[in-house]
């Protein structure tokens, strides 16, 4: 992804001290550009809990990296479960976290030279999942072609919810990997982009980066998905996911099932987009067995915004009143019309996820 002309990554070892993790502060966007420095496995804890990184793809990365500041602090094989623990506990619906943590000790428990192995897991568990939404972009293209073929070149209207973009992966993103590709191949394509409550993803993230590449796009409130389907303004919904199910269960943030039910409810196709990083082999029913996340009332209760030059919260909400927020919900399979990973694209069941990964089935 470019910002203002120069290629960048979500996260990354700092040029000239490879003891040193470098990421950029997603709060603190689209107002600013902030890069952070990130030394210690606390620290990558705090970002991933803290939401200056998040995403599915990204947060795995980013635990990723912060095992190899684990193993730099430590290679006691104690330490490192303690510190594996620590980074997982921060985020638990999105099982690229566990994976990439899991993968980093398997690694080094093999391993002679434990910080050689953490290093290289790292930065193979980054450049895996910034191919893997490459080719989730070369996937997911025709069907953005063939939409355009049928509207005579007239462009194609795409709903995104959340943010499932460069910001959420490596590089390139999920749902957004098939819109770049489209864009840069000439066909015009026009995004509707959910704001996201509470946090705003949609309009803080996606938005941004799609103005960083030129895609034509709107902004619109969560809540007026359903009646742009309804009208024939949207042709097609591309979401990401923090976690699915062998079976095609979706955890995705929440509101998702309410775009999968208003697609269903008006013919579009539904599709989501991910890495196989992001399938949970081990579970088959996504609404009893997914962990939701609860986050702070806060959330729901302040706006996060730009004024006079400086981040505010603005209180919405009566100060007395409680407040929920669940950070996920389930999009059951059969709302699902196929899944795009980097091997292909497949129906949202068993029998077609196993039939393109075999190795699980």
């Amino acid at each position: 992804m470019y910002v203002h002309g120069r290629h960048y990554r979500t996260i990354w070892l700092k040029d000239g001290d490879p003891r040193v993790v470098q990421l950029i502060d997603q709060r603190a966007l689209p107002h600013e550009f902030i890069v952070e420095d990130v030394r210690t496995v606390a620290e990558a804890a705090r970002a991933i809990a803290g939401m200056r990184v998040r995403g599915a793809g990204l947060i795995g990365a980013t635990a990723g990296y912060g095992m190899y500041l684990a193993a730099l602090e430590s290679t006691d094989a104690g330490w490192l479960r303690r510190a594996g623990e620590t980074l997982k506990a921060t985020r638990p619906t999105a099982v690229n976290l566990s994976w990439a943590v899991g993968r980093q000790l398997a690694a080094m428990d093999s391993a002679e030279d434990k910080i050689a192995a953490a290093f290289k897991t790292a930065a193979r568990i980054a450049d895996e999942d910034a191919e893997f939404c490459r080719r989730i972009g070369g996937h997911g293209l025709p069907l953005l072609a063939d939409i355009s073929r049928r509207k005579g070149g007239a462009p194609v209207n795409i709903l995104t919810h959340c943010n499932a973009g460069w910001l959420a992966f490596v590089d390139h993103g999920t749902a957004t990997a098939p819109i770049y590709a489209a864009h840069d191949a000439g066909i015009a394509v026009h995004v509707w982009v959910d704001e996201t409550r509470p946090r705003n993803q949609g309009a803080k993230l996606t938005a941004w980066e799609l103005a960083q590449h030129g895609v034509p796009h709107t902004l619109i409130v969560d809540n007026a998905g359903g009646h742009l389907m309804q009208h024939g303004r949207v042709d097609i919904v591309l979401v990401g996911t923090d976690r699915t199910t062998r079976t095609g269960d979706v955890a995705n943030k929440i509101g998702t099932y309410l775009k999968a039910l208003a697609a269903h409810d008006n013919g579009v196709p539904f599709y989501v987009a991910l890495p196989s990083s992001s399938f949970d082999w081990k579970m088959r029913d996504g609404l009893r067995e997914i962990p939701i996340e609860d986050r702070g009332s806060e959330e729901v209760k302040f706006a996060e915004g730009w004024q006079n030059g400086a981040r505010a919260e603005v209180l919405t909400a009566p100060r007395e009143s409680p407040a929920a927020n669940p950070g996920f919900d389930v999009t059951p399979a059969r709302l699902v019309t196929s899944l795009i990973t980097e091997r292909g694209i497949c129906a949202a069941g068993e029998a077609a996820i196993t039939a393109l990964f075999p190795e699980h089935a």
